[in-house]
């Protein structure tokens, strides 16, 4: 089997109600008795998960989940399992009875589904024994691929099968900064030395985009912030991009040229890992605190704070400040985010350049389910700093989005 790490492959949520055939679907899938079949309702409780081979495709892992319409203080607690399942997937399926039509509790599944952003297709499974076509008709309405299914005689799963194929999505990671810029284009990475840097060595992201730019034959030139301006002067012509660190940003925007792209590392992390129109979004939260509001400071390693640490000092200091409300600030470290995440306001999240982007969408997809806005340190700072929009102008995307919310 190939040895891709199962944390890196490609998850695939099998979801439904008891006793529609999602363990029979993922036998049928992977040509293999992985799951046990059985005619007794709720026969899988907790999502399971295995690393398999989807042929020709390559290794996923197929996560066979429990059942929405589970009964009882148990069978909620097991419903909640299945959505948070449903946020670590990178696709869906939804099995579903072909004699049946839709209930509740599918399409309350199919708007969680939408919420969070995961493409999906539906199985209708059991034709054997006919087709309800009040069914097709309300998947039609809802504008769901639909697949009709036999899992016991085996038909129409390779159709489904190619079609799911063909719908998994890429999981190779955006670049940082070689779409910005061509062979021979200068570049400027501003690199202000911190008591919180690495001793001896660059933080990822300014590392990641060095490399990037000279495997782009662009010419990089790092410097602290404090040598910018000498840097500027010394060039024959204007750079095409200049990157700096966040804390730097208004330093460094009042002397880098209004017609010189300027962003900074921690938004091109935001791109690279996460979501940054998603961000963009969450800012306009940051005008609607109000006091006594509870903010989560996520920070996916741990460190040793130092005096004036960003994400215990410092943001907190800037929002309190700029926002001149009383907000309650807790901070975790890790992978995970607290199971009470609903009860904030606001989740304001590190670069995470220290997270695979597969994790780093799994969180923001959790916040996303609970409508709890999220933005990342580089673009809180920018804002909070007067540097939006100039720092999103580099990416169209970030730009529209900063336009929709822009009424606030």
């Amino acid at each position: 089997m190939n040895k891709v790490a199962k944390a890196e492959r490609i998850h695939i949520a099998i979801v439904g109600r008891r006793n529609v055939g999602k363990s029979s679907l993922i036998n049928c899938l992977t040509n293999q008795e992985l799951s046990i079949v059985s005619d007794v309702p709720g026969t899988t409780t907790d999502p399971v998960s295995k690393a398999v081979e989807l042929l020709p495709y390559g290794p996923v892992v197929i996560v066979d989940t429990g059942g929405i319409d589970d009964e009882g203080e148990l069978g909620q607690k097991r419903i909640s399992r299945t959505i948070k399942a449903l946020s670590n997937a990178d696709f869906a399926i939804l099995v579903l009875d072909a004699r049946d039509e839709l209930d509740n509790s599918e399409i309350e599944l199919i708007t969680h589904i939408r919420k969070i952003g995961i493409p999906y297709i539906a199985a209708v499974n059991k034709i054997e024994f006919g087709t309800n076509h009040n069914l097709l008709t309300e998947l039609k309405a809802l504008g769901v691929i639909h697949f009709e299914i036999s899992c016991k005689e085996k038909a129409g799963v390779d159709t489904l099968k190619r079609k799911l194929i063909h719908l998994l999505p890429d999981d190779s990671e955006p670049p940082l900064v070689s779409d910005l810029i061509g062979q021979g284009d200068v570049v400027i990475l501003v690199a202000p030395i911190d008591p919180g840097a690495p001793r001896g060595r660059l933080i990822k992201p300014q590392a990641q985009a060095l490399r990037e730019a000279l495997d782009k034959d662009s010419i990089a030139v790092v410097v602290k912030d404090t040598e910018l301006v000498s840097a500027l002067d010394n060039l024959s012509a204007l750079p095409e991009l200049v990157v700096t660190d966040s804390q730097a940003i208004m330093r460094v925007m009042k002397v880098v040229p209004q017609n010189v792209k300027l962003t900074t590392f921690s938004i091109l992390m935001a791109r690279n890992k996460g979501s940054l129109p998603e961000f963009v979004s969450g800012l306009k939260r940051i005008e609607e605190l109000q006091d006594g509001d509870k903010i989560l400071i996520a920070e996916a390693c741990t460190h040793h704070a130092q005096g004036e640490d960003i994400g215990t000092i410092k943001i907190p200091n800037w929002l309190r400040t700029h926002t001149g409300k009383n907000l309650e600030f807790n901070f975790i470290h890790g992978l995970d985010f607290p199971p009470n995440l609903s009860e904030y306001k606001l989740i304001v999240h590190c670069g995470g350049c220290m997270l695979t982007r597969k994790t780093m969408q799994v969180r923001m997809k959790e916040a996303k389910l609970l409508d709890v806005p999220i933005v990342n340190y580089g673009v809180l700072i920018s804002y909070l700093h007067g540097a939006v929009p100039r720092v999103l102008e580099p990416f169209e995307e970030a730009v529209s989005e900063w336009e929709k919310i822009h009424a606030f």
